[in-house]
């Protein structure tokens, strides 16, 4: 006589782990599913035990991987590769997690120094100084736009690792990235890029020499200002490396961030396109104004990298940021601005469909000592701008309001 089932137990068993039925017609779902199982089993032990051994493909832990954020590295790596690139990415916890895994991954087994642009995010740079540096890693800044300059340091140094942005936060200083994957390939150091400002819509830097590739999925990839998560993408023996880093610290991406990330990037190249040419109106409108000192963006016939703009970035997309000084502007100043916009968020963030404005001095490089921020050009008047999808009449009216106050 079968046992009856306890409550207790139909309540932890009944409805899961459903098994295809016989002659069951096998459906897909139109998008990802959020699988948020932590472990995952098999009919037989011996299968678990290949999987474990990355003998043959398939889910165990989800420190190590799971479905949705499977989907989503695959979604991204075509982006930046190709989907027959033999590259794979690991989604993590946040761009500076993902930053973190590239840095770790390079050094593996290479020389313990970096060489890295000196115009970088502010907490890239902070996480260079508080966690590498201390850890026993060299680390050695230079101007990436001045290339006998690099190529000087990287004799020298003979880096492990090197690390710059497509487009640097906040100035938009724009490399010569093509001249620097050579120096890189020459030097058999491997690059690592962070293409968050750019996106892969504008430029691709595996086409340039770059082995890792950084973004942070909480910007323009997602876009919608509602997940949080970055992912770091590479090929060959550094895949797996940063595969077998990633199962020890764990800094693998949720289910409930990768779903919404896949689903933002859906609409990810409209949305791209739209805030590009909405920043370039703007930057052209700024441009104009008394109460504006200057004004940065790629696109701008007198941008100091100019050429390397116009070689580099495809389909007349320049990205969707714009910095600019206030006239004579100190930090109360820039507050009063920011205190009257009315539509533009003046937020911590970027990439979202909607515009936001930060200052610089006060969140993305508030850490930097204020000399340091003077050398680096980024002065108490400087604010970024990071264009959403809006009417661009709307973006310009608030932006003159405020600029008023």
């Amino acid at each position: 006589m079968e046992k009856k089932v306890s409550l207790h137990s139909t309540a932890v068993h009944a409805g899961d782990r459903k098994r295809p039925q016989k002659d069951q017609a096998v459906f897909v779902p139109v998008t990802t599913p959020i699988h948020t199982a932590a472990s995952y089993f098999y009919e037989d032990m011996e299968t678990l035990d290949r999987v474990f051994g990355n003998e043959i493909p398939g889910q165990s832990y989800g420190r190590y991987g799971n479905p949705t954020t499977d989907a989503l590295e695959e979604l991204v790596t075509a982006l930046e590769c190709g989907p027959d690139s033999g590259a794979g990415a690991l989604a993590c916890s946040s761009g500076m997690a993902a930053i973190h895994m590239a840095l770790s991954t390079a050094l593996m087994d290479r020389r313990k120094s970096i060489v890295a642009a000196s115009q970088l995010y502010g907490a890239t740079l902070g996480m260079l100084a508080k966690v590498f540096e201390p850890a026993g890693v060299n680390v050695h800044y230079v101007d990436f736009c001045d290339d006998a300059a690099l190529a000087a340091a990287i004799k020298e140094h003979r880096p492990g690792a090197i690390l710059m942005e497509t487009i640097s936060n906040p100035l938009l200083r724009v490399p010569a990235l093509d001249r620097v994957g050579a120096l890189a390939q020459a030097a058999s150091a491997p690059l690592i890029v962070d293409n968050t400002f750019a996106t892969p819509l504008v430029i691709r830097p595996f086409e340039h020499g770059a082995l890792f590739v950084v973004h942070s999925l909480t910007k323009y990839l997602s876009g919608h200002g509602d997940t949080m998560g970055g992912i770091v993408i590479t090929k060959g023996d550094d895949l797996a490396v940063l595969r077998s880093l990633s199962r020890t610290v764990g800094f693998t991406l949720g289910p409930f961030d990768s779903y919404l990330a896949m689903r933002g990037i859906k609409t990810f190249p409209l949305r791209m396109e739209k805030q590009c040419a909405n920043a370039r109106k703007i930057a052209e409108w700024l441009g104009t104004q008394p109460e504006v000192e200057r004004v940065y963006f790629p696109a701008d016939p007198k941008h100091p990298d100019t050429e390397n703009v116009k070689r580099l970035f495809s389909g007349g997309l320049f990205g969707a940021m714009v910095s600019f000084e206030v006239k004579g502007a100190d930090r109360e100043r820039v507050f009063r601005l920011m205190n009257a916009l009315r539509m533009i968020v003046p937020a911590t963030s970027l990439g979202d469909v909607h515009s936001m404005m930060l200052y610089p001095a006060m969140a993305s490089h508030r850490d930097i000592a204020p000399k340091h921020r003077a050398r680096l050009g980024i002065h108490d008047n400087l604010v970024r701008l990071s264009v959403g999808i809006e009417a661009v009449e709307d973006i310009i009216a608030d932006l003159d309001t405020a600029l008023h106050a």
